[in-house]
């Protein structure tokens, strides 16, 4: 089986922390994962499941919290080439706040995209192995809260190649925009203008976990916050936003289980069926939208 493309991928996640010894004991709780010291750089850990890494941990720049930047998640899109990328994303409106710099495993650049949301470029080293099917601790969907969906579809779309999937009909609230990988039938995140009470554009990233209520219970046990569900989406699976205890956004996403129905006795009349919740009123990692936005 070939590899899967890297260009529009999202290929690496990074929390940048006030406490960082604190989010170590937060996040295995929530997601199952591990930690562990990267033999590189002593002061970037890495997030683990089952030996694959899944994602980074690091403290917060001193120049970034200077700024008053909270702690936050990045997420960074697989490109051939940073530095040709760079230079298409300013033509495009972009602004750069890290330049292209190469690290032990590869070469990267951080940027905010034209609406202020940032993200990040990422050419590692070696192919990523993961194909296109998330397991349980890997991120498995990514979405987009933007001031001007339009725009930033046009951006995103020029940049990555991003193909448009389906378009949800949010009523007042606007339109959610699924999105996926070019030439390939796979769905992987999607946008939407995000509410008032959002102060700024932002991305979220999303974790596959077994049960999203166990997730959601075990982050208010351990000093995050549940801002959003845990809720039912469309399409199967449940869904939860979560702060962890220094203020960064995080949010999970168990896929429903089917459960065989018990055998009726002989001679019983089969219960009438409940009607099912309106899918217009959920939002989720496979057909998004509504009430995602709620969250912070």
């Amino acid at each position: 089986m070939p590899a899967p493309s890297l260009r529009g991928r999202f290929v690496w996640h990074e929390l940048m922390t006030t406490d960082p010894d604190a989010a170590a004991r937060f996040y295995p709780a929530v997601t199952g994962w591990k930690v562990q010291t990267w033999e590189h750089n002593p002061a970037y850990r890495l997030w683990t499941m089952g030996g694959a890494p899944m994602a980074g941990l690091m403290a917060l720049p001193d120049h970034s919290r200077r700024m008053g930047t909270p702690p936050a998640w990045l997420s960074y899109v697989g490109v051939p080439d940073v530095d040709a990328t760079v230079r298409q994303a300013t033509s495009l409106g972009a602004r750069t706040y890290a330049g292209p710099q190469d690290i032990p495993v590869g070469r990267f650049a951080v940027l905010a995209d034209p609406q202020g949301a940032t993200f990040g470029l990422y050419k590692p080293s070696q192919q990523p192995v993961r194909g296109n099917d998330a397991a349980i601790g890997d991120f498995s969907w990514h979405e987009l809260a933007t001031t001007d969906y339009k725009a930033a579809w046009a951006f995103y779309r020029a940049l990555f190649g991003w193909e448009p999937r389906e378009s949800i009909d949010m009523g007042p609230d606007g339109t959610y925009w699924e999105f996926g990988l070019a030439g390939r039938d796979e769905t992987i995140g999607g946008m939407y203008n995000k509410p008032p009470a959002l102060p700024a554009a932002r991305w979220l990233a999303y974790v596959k976990v077994p049960s999203a209520d166990t997730a959601a219970r075990t982050a208010q046990r351990s000093g995050g916050r549940v801002v959003s569900g845990p809720m039912d989406v469309p399409g199967g699976g449940r869904i939860a936003q979560c702060v962890d205890p220094q203020g960064a956004v995080i949010a999970v996403h168990a896929v429903a289980v089917a459960v065989k129905p018990a055998a009726r006795p002989a001679g019983k009349r089969k219960a009438p069926r409940a009607k099912a919740k309106k899918a217009a009123k959920k939002a989720a990692p496979n057909r998004k939208a509504k009430r995602a936005k709620r969250a912070r």
